[in-house]
């Protein structure tokens, strides 16, 4: 079993190298963190973790090629990998269009633009120049082996983790949905000539843990409440939910708080044991994780993680 922590982007770079250093503590393997815009910089926290880290991989879920061009993740995405001594993972997705929005960015079709932005990262990563680019466009840092996560909800960006990626980040909306993403993952690779069992497939779920089940309740509400609207129909669904649903945290809902995993240790053990049972190797536990962060990760730590190995 792997297990990873998920953090996001809206806490100063000695918090999050805290916290990356409190997950490597209590036994996680991977710590991830979002790069969602207009907050903190991914790369910037990182930097920070890996110089408060020896052993834990060290991720962003995810870059998009909207508000940063290819070769600027390329740039990065090496010089971490240089800076952690191999432990850097990138996470690449087409980005939350809400968000997009805010910055007056046009957007391609998402598959289609995450498509490309792979293709020019494999080959810039391998020394070669992308199709399209200048002959002088070449990596300095290259060649290096640079493993590429794919982020995403939708059926088509799973068949795209599937067809090209190394490892996946599907988001369950809700956790019950690992088994459908995981076959959808699996098939896909099986279509391009792929052995599915060589990417690495987090089941990544939005966890609350505290023994005061209302502020964990109130913790994933929080959160809910601000990225609801941003959720794609496709992934609503599957919860009987519509974004419209999402308005303030009074007025959300059992049914939305099914879409992650709220209570004690032994609620996310059930629930967590449920996904290990449906074939997951990797479990992800990403934010609010509960009303105290800090608390929640030894939780995760001295409890789950035992239990679930």
């Amino acid at each position: 079993m792997k297990f990873s922590l998920r953090l996001n982007n809206d806490v100063d770079a000695a918090r999050f190298a805290r916290l990356a250093a409190l997950a490597e503590e209590n036994g996680f393997d991977q710590v991830w963190v979002s790069n969602d815009l207009f907050l903190e910089s991914a790369a910037v926290l990182v930097t920070a973790a890996a110089g408060a880290t020896e052993r834990i991989g060290l991720g962003v879920g995810v870059f998009n090629p909207v508000s940063m061009h290819t070769p600027e993740i390329a740039m990065i995405a090496a010089s971490l990998h240089d800076l952690t001594g191999g432990r850097f993972n990138l996470g690449l997705g087409a980005g939350a269009d809400r968000f997009l929005r805010w910055a007056a960015l046009e957007t391609r079709p998402p598959v289609a633009r995450t498509r490309t932005a792979i293709h020019e990262l494999r080959a810039l990563f391998a020394g070669e120049t992308p199709p399209g680019f200048s002959p002088e466009a070449r990596l300095a840092l290259a060649p290096l082996d640079m493993r590429i996560y794919v982020g995403g909800m939708g059926t088509r960006m799973l068949q795209l983790a599937g067809a090209l990626a190394d490892g996946a980040l599907p988001l369950l909306f809700p956790p019950s949905h690992f088994a459908v993403a995981r076959q959808t993952i699996a098939e896909a690779a099986e279509r391009a000539g792929r052995d599915p069992n060589t990417l690495d497939v987090a089941a990544c779920v939005w966890c609350s843990v505290a023994d005061d089940a209302a502020a964990a309740r109130r913790a994933m509400a929080e959160k809910l409440a601000y990225y609801g609207p941003s959720f794609s129909p496709e992934l609503l669904r599957r919860a009987s939910l519509e974004p419209a649903d999402f308005t303030t945290v009074e007025e959300v809902t059992p049914a939305m708080l099914s879409l992650g995993i709220v209570g004690a240790a032994a609620d996310v053990i059930e629930a967590c044991g449920r996904l290990v049972a449906a074939g997951a190797q990797h479990v992800s536990f990403g934010p609010p994780l509960g009303p105290d962060v800090e608390a929640a990760v030894k939780t995760l730590g001295r409890h789950v993680l035992p239990a679930l190995s």
